[in-house]
């Protein structure tokens, strides 16, 4: 089997709680040619009316000025890695009760598969803990 693991750099902006607050932001980076791979969005658990939304990659000048336009910054967490391998029934689990062995608290994780192939998104609490996580995920790859 075949796995790969790497850090997503998220950028990161609060939004309006209300139809069109995501797109909004979506817009202008599409404008700038920004080709996303990772969007997620979620309202405030703390401030009512507002949401968050993070997207991933910005890349260039002109993606990241219409990035900064938009209200826009470069985060460090939330720790997100991009996920991906080649499909095997049970994976998810193992891989994830693997991790859990490890003492690694998943703060997100969201997974797919299509055409034999996985990709996904899991958040991390510390790097440290997403460091361990790639380990795992490459030792399950050589098994």
């Amino acid at each position: 089997m075949s796995f790969k693991m790497q850090r997503v750099h998220l950028y990161h902006a609060e939004i309006e709680d209300k139809p069109g607050g995501v797109s909004a932001k979506l817009k202008t980076l599409a404008e700038a040619g920004a080709h996303l791979e990772y969007v997620s969005s979620e309202r405030s658990a703390t401030k009512p009316g507002v949401g968050d939304l993070y997207v991933a990659p910005l890349t260039g000048t002109a993606e990241l000025s219409a990035a900064k336009a938009a209200g826009m910054h470069e985060v460090s967490t939330p720790i997100v890695m991009r996920v991906e391998g080649d499909d095997k029934a049970g994976l998810g689990g193992r891989l994830t009760q693997a991790w859990e062995l490890a003492g690694i608290n998943l703060h997100g994780l969201v997974m797919s598969v299509v055409a034999g192939k996985f990709i996904g998104y899991a958040t991390f609490d510390t790097v440290a803990d997403a460091n361990k996580a790639a380990t795992i995920l490459a030792e399950l790859g050589t098994a």
